[in-house]
Order: C-alpha cells, then structure tokens, then sequence
C-alpha cells in the first residue's frame, strides 16, 4: 500500500473512556445463535487437516439459526487496544473499553467475527502515522455481525440484521480509532451489506477489505470478458479473490497464478488456468504475456516484463515500475450488495487460513501468524464473545 509516512503523532496517555458514549437504552434483537459464545463452524476437509487449505463452499455452511434473546448494549465492552506503535506484543485485551456512540448514519454492529489484514500490521507498527487516528486504537477493518442500534438517518438496516463490511472508507484515510477487534463497533451504513446468505460470520468476516480490493483492482486496470490475467501471490487473501473474480465475475478468457508447491492444486480449485509454481519457475522467464498483471506479493519490477503493449499492471505492495500503478481500496457496501449473489451461488468461494478462526484471546497469536506471510487466505478472529 501506501510507503512509510515519516511524521509522528505522540501518543496520548491510555484512557479506558477514549470515546464519546452517550447513555444506551437496553435493546432488544435477534441474535444468531451461539453468536455469544461457541465457535462459527468453518467446513474443513481432511485436506486441511493435513495442512492444506480449501475454499469454503456457501452451500456447505448455512447462516446460524436466529432466537429472540433480550440483551442490553452495555456502556463498556472488551476490546483489544494499543496505546504505542510496535509489534504484535503492544496489544493489550480489555474489558473496559467503551462502546463506541452511534452517529446518525450508522449502526452499531455487535461483533461476531472480524478478519486481519497486512494493513492492520502496518498500521500497529507506526507506518501510517501522519494520516492515523489518535492512540489508543482498537484495531480491526473487517467485520461481520448483528446490528443491535441504528442511527436517526439510517433507512437500510435495522435492529436484528446480520451484516458486513470494512468499516472504514479508507483504510489509511482518516482510520476509525475504534475498529473491529472488540465486541461493538460503529459503522456508516453506506459502508456495509448484507451477510451473504449461506455463509457464516467467520467466512463473511474474512471477505470485505479482500474482496473490495480484489474487484477495485480489476475494475481499474479495466478488465474485462475475454482478457487474460497473471495474479501474483494466488493464494492468499486477496489474490485468491482475483482468481476467482476475474473468471467467475468478469469472464476471463486465462487467468494464471502464482504460489509454493503445495498450493498449486488450491490455485486449480478457484478457478486459475495455469499454476505457476514460484519456487520452481520464474513467471517473468515464461513466454505467456497478459493483458493485466495484478501484483500482490511486491514483485513490480517483474511484473512489468510480462504484461502485453497496453496492458495495466496493478500493484499491491511494493515499489512501483511504469507501466504500473498503485491504489487503496475504498470501501464501499453497494460492492458488497453487487457481489453477494456471486457469494451465495458458491461461484466465489471465501478462503479462510486452516489455522483459524482464532478466537478472540488470541489476536497476539494471529497477528503474529499474519505478519510471517505465510496464511493461505485469510486469518480470522472468531467468536467474539
């Protein structure tokens, strides 16, 4: 994403009360049940079991039953904070942290699960600090869960609906100082859709910030019907999205990936043409050219030596050659909304890491999981209790 900003903004002293919070009527909604407390179930197969990790299907995870319980949105919850920039070990669970207020264009989401991304590494890590929201933060982009309040101008959900969404509209712009790697979190109705029926929070969860970027990417290198694709880095959060995008959404006519030995079937499986095993082969070596070249492993400067006369290169991370570009995603639930059918018919598939959902005690763990670069599609926190 964006290079390191070199500004400083100091951090303030830690206050368990960081947030506005008005008094909270009790509420009563539509919970899923087990959405407290016990594990959103991810079909595994005997695959992943032996370490290897297979798309989940939408028609083999049906959305939680819903029962009536009476809860009250409480004015404190538990959230993970940090109060200085540095690695996974400035996290800090708490139980006091409060419930973010409700502006009139958003909901309050009670959290069931939320995903990581690098940027949430980057971002911990002091990367993004002339743009960043004051310390303490809560961090945490993706989320999925029920709404339990609703702003005075909100006419798209209501109390009971089960969402998601990335829930800032720029990741480095302006980031929400309250994210969602805590129990409740507050978000612009524009900014989430509904769940995809046939999926569970943890695969919902995992989707926004990676299937936004995916479908951005695309949409600016003008892809379209007929067009071939090399992805770069296939199998993993957002490149196992382009796969299936480019083929399933706007029809490629090739699409090839790159990965390690052992997930070359996995690149087969969601849709790639051609596997191109990294550790083996040098993509920029081969004699196949693309129309575009979607880079989201740092490898510009390669790249560029296989896209046709007049082909885009798009790249994620990393340093950029011409004719490449980069961007940052932009949030957006009218995206979602779009791709939801895709995700309901089970033609894009989520793609979740086979050492998760994490649970919620333990978001050290998966960050620290995150940032070796090794996750095959993407780390999930869940439930949050």
């Amino acid at each position: 994403m964006h290079a390191v900003l070199s500004s400083y903004i100091p951090a303030t002293s830690y206050s368990r009360s960081f947030l506005p919070q008005p008094p909270q009527a009790p509420v009563r909604l539509l919970l899923p049940q087990g959405a407290r407390g016990a594990a959103v179930a991810v079909k595994r197969t005997a695959a992943e079991a032996a370490g290897r990790c297979v798309a989940a299907s939408a028609s083999a995870s049906s959305s939680p039953a819903t029962t009536a319980v009476s809860t009250e949105v409480p004015g404190e919850m538990k959230a993970w904070v940090y109060d200085a920039y540095g690695d996974a070990s400035v996290l800090k669970l708490d139980g006091a942290v409060a419930v973010p207020a409700v502006g009139e264009d958003q909901v309050l989401v009670k959290v069931v699960a939320a995903a990581l991304n690098p940027v949430d590494a980057k971002r911990r890590a002091g990367k993004f600090q002339a743009t960043d929201s004051p310390l303490p933060t809560v961090p945490g982009y993706d989320v999925a869960g029920v709404v339990v309040k609703v702003g005075s101008q909100v006419k798209s959900f209501k109390e009971g609906d089960e969402v998601y969404g990335m829930i800032s509209e720029k990741p480095l712009e302006d980031p929400k100082q309250s994210g969602s790697l805590a129990e409740y979190t507050a978000v612009e109705e524009k900014l989430l859709a509904p769940k995809p029926k046939g999926l569970d929070f943890a695969q919902a969860a995992s989707l926004p910030l990676a299937i936004e970027t995916a479908n951005e990417g695309l949409e600016r290198a003008g892809f379209s019907a007929g067009k071939s694709i090399l992805v770069l880095g296939g199998a993993g959060g957002v490149g196992s999205l382009i796969i299936q995008l480019a083929k399933q959404v706007y029809g490629a006519s090739k699409v090839a990936a790159t990965a390690s030995t052992k997930k070359l079937e996995l690149l087969k499986s969601l849709g790639a043409d051609v596997a191109i095993d990294y550790t083996k082969e040098n993509f920029e070596d081969l004699p196949e050219t693309y129309d575009v070249v979607l880079d989201a492993v740092g490898q510009g400067d390669k790249a560029v030596k296989v896209v046709k006369e007049g082909g885009s290169v798009v790249v994620l991370t990393g340093a950029v050659s011409p004719p490449g570009f980069r961007f940052v995603v932009t949030s957006n639930g009218s995206v979602l909304e779009k791709l939801n059918p895709y995700l309901e018919s089970g033609k894009v598939k989520p793609l979740i890491d086979p050492k998760g959902p994490f649970p919620f005690a333990q978001v050290v763990e998966a960050f620290s999981y995150l940032e070796t670069g090794r996750a095959t599609g993407k780390v999930v926190i869940s439930p949050i209790p």
